[in-house]
């Protein structure tokens, strides 16, 4: 028996019920079940965040009831309910644990309220496209007084800031909007005539003036690379929802707002002077999750077009959207006129060396690390430096070496720019009405297409390759000087991450083909002498600064509880450490390609802040 179109919105409500036990309280109705029985799901993972997160384990029991009864409901799959068959509107009331303090997930106390759609909201099997209304409740008591709610959630009823009542086009739409509540604090700009909030939660002295004059100069930059005529954003309004820790880091792209979890260090103060690398880190941080509002919630992989919230989304494309988002993140600072030259150049130096520290980037490419990222980059262990590479940062570096290789050929008519704008216009536009995306081989001939140059050679070599990149010859091209060092200088190398665990030196990670691989040492292994001599961490590098490579070093270490000794032969550390210079006599013509990479007036002497 077919089941009747759907003739009202699906209803939503949700209330922090019990913000001490962190638990948020979420009833769903559906007007028209299934009649056969209808079925719900929780999405396995969030967009933006490619792992199987099983957000269900957060759920407790569910209920369900029609027409004033109780209806049967029971787990189907570890995210997957179906109720038993019933006539008439079906509703269903849970809780759900919040207690993740994570852009990814949701957290609950009496400080704060925060969610993703994905970790709370069940999904109407069948009824995804129907319009959704959502009723955001307050918290009960005199403890909760002027809490309000920032998100970009359509109203539908509520006061701006207020709760009560909120509508998305579908499902979809709900769960890509964030929701914020507390007592935060506000900051407000306009960028391109579109009006932006920064709603920042946790203790700070934020200077709003400082940060909303730069987030606004590098909004309307990120506004005029994709739409350089009609400077036209893609939403009405955008919500930067920063929560401020003590020590944390990490952000999450959604379509109209990003969530952004950051040190209160690292956020502007009243009368900070220059530009300290916290405050330009989170201004990166910013800046990446701005750009993908573009690069890739609207330009897609053509695997996420639609996204199937129940499993793995494999695409070897990340190194596009997440690593040509990791070039442009930076590059926009220095283009908006937020951070100077030398600063860029330093981020960038600090890029290149991440890339070459991994000994994984010669046993992982970037498309694979695309491919495999759901099982491998975001379930990283104590090898996972010797056997991937990151596909943001090389991902970075690729996007670069594109962008540089089309400058010098075109003299400078072309760049990675008009790639991304042709595919602005083919895939993310109108993406919401065409639901089309980008396919797995396309990006060679949608390149030549955009700078009439064809490197479909070098894209094959560089992200299906684990090759070096050429990086040298094109930033001397444009009169960058790329050196790299020893870290350490002469000091001999042991081929080994270190680290002190409760007072212990243990090691990390030991380095493929190094030295203490070699000599048998391994990731777990507790350090506690070298050459008869009891160490720690400043002990051993004193030790090793009177050595060369060659010689030999004989370390005792524990493995678990078993002592072991090994004899290990010191080497020359790999030049890992850029650092980047522009070069004292550049010509007119590399001036000129210079200044078109990135932007205007860019000598380092005038855009330093």
């Amino acid at each position: 028996m077919p089941r009747p179109a759907a003739s009202a919105p699906i209803r939503y409500r949700i209330r922090p019920a019990d913000p001490a036990a962190h638990l948020f309280e979420v009833t769903l109705t559906v007007d028209a079940p299934d009649p056969q029985g209808q079925r719900f799901a929780l999405p396995a993972w969030i967009p933006g965040s490619y792992m199987i997160r099983e957000f269900a384990r957060h759920i407790g029991r569910v209920e369900a009831r029609s027409a004033g009864r109780r209806v049967r409901i029971g787990k189907t799959g570890k995210h997957d309910w179906q109720a038993a068959r019933c006539r008439g509107p079906l509703e269903l009331s849970y809780r759900v644990y919040a207690w993740d303090l994570s852009v990814r997930a949701a957290h609950l106390d009496e400080s704060h309220g925060f969610f993703n759609g994905t970790s709370v909201f069940l999904r109407v099997i069948g009824q995804e496209t129907e319009p959704c209304l959502l009723e955001i409740e307050a918290p009960q008591g005199e403890a909760f007084d002027g809490w309000k709610v920032a998100t970009t959630l359509a109203r539908a009823g509520a006061r701006l800031h207020g709760f009560g009542g909120y509508r998305a086009a579908n499902y979809d739409e709900l769960v890509d909007h964030p929701v914020e509540m507390g007592r935060f604090a506000l900051g407000r700009f306009e960028a391109a005539g579109v009006p932006h909030e920064v709603a920042i939660t946790g203790v700070h002295d934020t200077d709003f003036t400082r940060l909303n004059r730069d987030l606004a100069a590098i909004c309307e930059a990120q506004i005029r690379l994709f739409e350089p005529r009609s400077r036209k954003a893609p939403f009405d309004r955008y919500l930067f929802m920063t929560t401020a820790v003590g020590d944390g880091y990490g952000g999450l792209e959604h379509r109209a707002s990003t969530a952004l979890l950051c040190s209160r260090r690292d956020l502007p103060w009243p009368g900070m002077k220059g530009l300290p690398d916290g405050y330009r880190n989170f201004l990166g941080l910013a800046s990446h999750e701005y750009f993908h509002s573009w690069n890739v919630k609207r330009i897609k992989p053509r695997a996420f077009a639609p996204y199937d919230l129940d499993r793995e989304n494999h695409t070897r494309l990340l190194w596009v959207f997440e690593g040509f988002t990791s070039y442009y993140d930076d590059l926009m600072l220095v283009r908006a006129g937020v951070i100077g030259v030398d600063d860029y150049l330093k981020a960038l130096s600090g890029t290149i060396s991440q890339v070459l520290r991994g000994p994984g980037r010669l046993e992982q490419s970037v498309a694979e690390s695309s491919f495999d990222a759901w099982i491998k980059y975001y379930r990283q262990d104590e090898n996972s430096p010797n056997a991937i590479v990151s596909y943001y940062a090389k991902g970075a570096l690729v996007a670069l070496c594109l962008d540089l290789t089309i400058r010098a050929r075109t003299g400078g008519r072309r760049s990675l720019d008009d790639l991304m704008r042709l595919m602005w216009r083919r895939y993310g536009r109108d993406f919401e009405r065409d639901g089309q995306g980008v396919g797995e081989d396309e990006l060679p001939a949608l390149l030549e297409e955009a700078t009439g140059t064809d490197l479909s050679r070098e894209i094959g070599a560089w992200t299906e390759g684990t090759g070096e990149l050429p990086l040298a010859p094109l930033l001397q091209a444009m009169g960058v000087t790329l050196t790299l060092k020893r870290p350490g200088g002469d000091t001999p190398w042991i081929g080994a991450r270190l680290q002190t665990r409760g007072g212990e030196l243990t090691i990390a990670t030991a380095y493929r083909d190094g030295p203490a691989q070699r000599a048998g040492l391994s990731a777990g292994d507790v350090i506690i002498a070298a050459d008869g001599l009891r160490v720690d961490e400043p002990g051993l590098k004193a030790l090793l600064a009177r050595r060369r490579a060659g010689q030999a070093l004989r370390v005792h270490a524990f493995r678990r509880d078993e002592l072991i000794e090994r004899e290990l032969t010191l080497a020359e550390a790999p030049a890992s450490e850029a650092s980047l210079q522009l070069a004292p006599k550049a010509g007119a013509s590399v001036q000129r390609l210079r200044a078109g990479w990135l932007g205007s007036g860019s000598s380092a002497a005038d855009r330093r802040c």
